[in-house]
Order: C-alpha cells, then structure tokens, then sequence
C-alpha cells in the first residue's frame, strides 16, 4: 500500500503557521559499558517549560504531523550543537510523518550545516506505538538514510509491530529492546531466552542492541552477561531539560 498524506506536507512543512506552537527537548544518555564511553544522547520531546511530553504531542494531528516532525529534527539538531554534544544524536520520527524520505531529510541536512553539527552523528529512531501499516514506506525510509550515511534504530524492539518480521524485510543499525523483555530478566528464564535469540540474530546480522529501561543492578549484570553492553536508563541519568546530565557510572 502506497502511504498517501491527508494534506499536502510538503507545503504544511514550509508553512510556519502550520505547527502553531513551540517545545523544547532533554536528552537522556546512552552508554557503552564496555569502556564507561558516552554513545548517544536521545533528544525527548518537552514542553517549552520542561513540561512532559504528553501535553506537546497532544497537539499534533494529521494536519500539522509533517511540520512538527520536520521541527522536532530542527530543534534536536540545534541544541545539540549549542550544548556541543560529544557523541551520537537519537532523533524520534514518525514513519507516517515522512512523506517522501528523500525530499523530508533536506531540512535536517540544512539544520545540520547551520548549526555545524556532523551529520555522521545522527541516529534516526523510529517511535510508533500503532500497528504500522505500510513497511514498504519504512522499508524505503530506512534504505534512504542509511544511503545518506545516518544510523537507523528500531524504538521498542518487541512490541506491537516492532518484531523479528521487520527483520527479514530490512536491517536497521540498531535495535533498542523493549522494556517488557527486560523486565526482571534475571529472574525470568522465558524472557532470557528470548533476549538471548534476538542477541543472537542481531548479532548475525551485524545490528547493535541497547538495553532502555532497566530498573535495577541485577537486570543490568544480566544482560551484561549475555552480551548487552549499550544501555539507557535512570540507573545512568535521567533526562535532562535543554542540557547534557552527568552520568552516574557504575562502580568498577
């Protein structure tokens, strides 16, 4: 099925009135246990008080879906670059919020050369809690930015269509687990195996996994038994607003 936009994007983009409102962004780490490095910041949606994310992503409709994903790149990109960022940048999009990918990565592009922040260093994260409809269009989404030398992340690996399916269809860089197979994993054999067989296939097929969400040390030191070395969570550092938090390493 061929994803067909309710308005015309490319013009609700260009349209500054077309958004009608401002946010801001946190970031949250995600790090690499193997040498106590930083890998990533993901950049969070936030109201432009610091408020959740909630109130700001209960403004965006099918109307103004396309400029808000397009300014959510915008904003993550320029305080990255203000707050000079020393790793990776996770931007969240909306597959169904990419018209068409080519043409939609322009702005970022042009964010990026603004700013000078290095387009090498950006991860593109694909967040959707509905069933997606069209894995063509995120097929061709995916294809399009790894061409344009972005690293690509599946959000919520192991939910909804978030699955081993999407796998043989098409190979993101990076896989972050949900936090349901987490959960407890130290004490839940079920969930062990199945962390064990989605390390493993990734591993075959050369896609990094990271670990969101862990709650405590023993989740930790387990799945750092079975392999798992990149993580982000609150045991590290909580999101913090407009600003890079310190990270709270674990003890050696």
């Amino acid at each position: 099925m061929t994803h067909q936009p309710s308005t015309n994007p490319c013009q609700a983009c260009r349209d500054g009135k077309a958004l009608g409102f401002d946010f801001s962004m946190a970031f949250q780490p995600i790090v690499d246990l193997r040498d106590n490095s930083l890998y990533a910041y993901e950049a969070l949606v936030r109201g432009t008080d610091g408020s959740g994310a909630a109130a700001v992503l209960g403004r965006v409709n099918e109307h103004n879906r396309y400029a808000f994903d397009q300014a959510c790149r915008i904003k993550a990109v320029e305080l990255a670059a203000r707050l000079q960022m020393p790793c990776m940048l996770s931007i969240n999009f909306l597959p169904n919020a990419v018209y068409q990918a080519a043409t939609c990565i322009r702005a970022t592009l042009a964010a990026a050369r603004r700013f000078g922040f290095p387009t090498e260093r950006i991860i593109f994260e694909i967040t959707e809690s509905e069933e997606l409809v069209d894995k063509a269009h995120l097929k061709d989404i995916v294809t399009e930015y790894q061409r344009q030398k972005f690293r690509t992340a599946i959000d919520d690996f192991g939910a909804g269509y978030s699955g081993l399916n999407l796998l043989a269809e098409f190979q993101p860089d990076i896989i972050k687990l949900d936090m349901a197979l987490v959960r407890n994993i130290h004490t839940h054999p079920v969930r062990r195996a199945i962390v064990q067989g989605i390390l493993g296939v990734c591993q075959a097929l050369n896609i990094d996994v990271i670990a969101e969400g862990i709650e405590t040390v023993g989740e930790l030191c387990e799945l750092q038994s079975l392999g798992v070395h990149l993580f982000q969570s609150y045991l590290f550092a909580r999101p913090a607003f407009e600003a890079l938090p310190e990270v709270a390493w674990p003890a050696s």
